[in-house]
């Protein structure tokens, strides 16, 4: 790009609002990232705190899971209906006040319904802050932003365990929450400061609460039957009852949202070829990231041996890899087609997950680590940035949260299952955390996945599958006019 360019401000590419209005979102996003994974490691402490069984805590991370989840569409909407800085800000106040509570917590009981009322909070976050700024950036400078901020997801992704490894063995597993306050304090205190208010002009104000009671229900029941599926047995019958009522709730919310005359989501979207097929090739690099953080995480604690703070520290290189590949992920669908740019990335994570399966000595482990990172945090990232470009002004929040959801919900699934064949691979449930073969193995299944992943998103793209819905290549596209760009821009205060 040109210096000269206008897209340089006085030869740099953001100004001073500018770069705090990508800083407010950025923090937004690894608050929720690294909240959500930092508790992983936290759990034996907890347990050992409160003299209850680490098996009985599990909801302090699958129930936050769930109402995250369940809420990140109904989150994105209320945020195109009654303003995106708005929606941003009060989550953020609810995620830190219950961060307080969750941190001063008297017994297991009261942080386990914290931190399910915790993910009801961070829905009204997570799929906002993209919105927030692919909202403000309506030009080629967009893919750079949205970059920028998915970098700091991802590198609240991988430095989650190292945070709670770290607090946990030489600070308090109460320090994981109170951590969040400042971030809070700063994100909000920079988004009331410097954002404006974007939101979906023709919305009338009304948020369409049928379509959220179905939507919620439908997906809490289907998240609530995966998470517990294995300890339910798949093939009980409260599994069975969960599955087929959530998928009754889903169904009925389509019914619906074709009716509504503001629908909480635009089944159009799911017409829109490149945009399905983007979303399902992020879910499927999602899930391989999902299986590494978790997987990577038993291995390197329970099969080799190192403590919670050790494995932080190996951690890292995930983090950076994910992280720098995220910030330039922006940079690259300037100048390539995000889906192709995704199909690569998958092929590379792939690879790469096969090789450190087979990397025993540390020093190649952590090297490989970090080529995994790059892999997986470009596949993340361009995810959320290709399918904003399909997207029209007037829905981003409310796609995000359909994105996202997908994301989650097929990334908690994977787990789900991933957990089962694990134990039924090391024929012990009992030593399956310890058992390296059996992690390997699934780690092996990942890398497959992602590989056939990628070869199929490339051979997509190859012979134009989706030719009507990519006229354009969507990281170019948004090199509009500025009156185009301030006509894109809504409603802004």
């Amino acid at each position: 790009m040109d210096a000269s360019s206008p897209l340089h401000r006085g030869g740099k590419l953001f100004d001073r609002r500018e770069s705090a209005v990508i800083a407010a979102a950025a923090l937004s996003m690894l608050l929720v990232q690294m909240d959500w994974f930092a508790l992983n490691l936290t759990l034996p402490v907890i347990a050992k705190d409160f003299q209850e069984p680490t098996t009985d805590l599990q909801w302090l991370v699958s129930g936050y899971m769930l109402t995250l989840g369940a809420f990140m569409i109904t989150g994105g909407r209320a945020a195109d209906v009654h303003g995106r800085k708005k929606t941003l800000v009060s989550g953020l106040a609810g995620f830190c006040g219950v961060s307080v509570l969750c941190g001063l917590a008297p017994s297991a009981g009261w942080l386990v319904t914290g931190r399910i009322v915790q993910g009801v909070t961070a829905a009204f976050i997570f799929p906002v802050a993209v919105a927030v700024v692919t909202s403000h950036f309506r030009d080629a400078r967009q893919g750079r932003a949205v970059g920028t901020v998915l970098a700091f997801s991802a590198i609240g992704t991988a430095l989650g365990p190292f945070i709670g490894g770290t607090l946990a063995e030489h600070v308090s597993w109460r320090a994981v929450f109170f951590v969040n306050v400042p971030i809070c304090l700063v994100a909000a205190l920079l988004m009331m400061k410097f954002v404006p208010e974007t939101r979906d002009a023709e919305a009338s104000g009304r948020l369409d609460l049928p379509g959220v009671a179905t939507i919620v229900g439908g997906l809490t029941l289907l998240m609530l039957a995966v998470d517990q599926g294995d300890q339910w047995g798949w093939t009980s019958f409260a599994t069975l009852m969960c599955l087929i009522a959530g998928i009754a709730l889903l169904a009925g919310f389509v019914m619906l949202e074709r009716r509504s005359r503001e629908p909480l989501l635009d089944l159009g979207l799911l017409k829109n070829g490149m945009f399905v097929i983007i979303t399902l090739a992020g879910s499927v690099s999602n899930v391989v990231y999902c299986l590494v953080a978790v997987f990577s995480a038993l291995y390197l604690q329970q099969a080799r041996g190192f403590s919670p703070f050790e494995a932080g520290i190996i951690f890292l290189a995930l983090s950076v890899g994910a992280g720098t590949a995220s910030y330039w992920s922006g940079r690259l669908a300037q100048h390539w087609r995000p889906e192709l740019l995704m199909g690569l990335s998958m092929l590379l994570s792939g690879m790469s997950l096969l090789v450190l399966t087979w990397s025993h000595p540390i020093g190649l482990y952590v090297v490989v680590f970090g080529v995994v990172g790059v892999g997986v945090g470009l596949g993340w990232a361009l995810t959320n940035v290709a399918t904003q470009s399909y997207v029209p002004a007037s829905r981003l929040a409310a796609a995000s949260g359909f994105v996202l959801t997908a994301l989650v919900l097929l990334g908690a699934l994977a787990v789900a299952v991933a957990s089962t064949v694990l134990e039924v691979i090391s024929g012990s449930a009992a030593a399956a955390a310890a058992d390296e073969a059996a992690i390997n193995a699934v780690l092996r299944a990942a890398a497959v996945l992602a590989l056939l992943g990628g070869v199929a998103l490339l051979a997509a793209v190859r012979w134009g599958a989706t030719a009507g819905d990519s006229g354009k290549q969507p990281g170019r596209q948004h090199s509009a006019s500025p009156s185009a760009s301030q006509g894109a821009r809504l409603t802004e205060d």
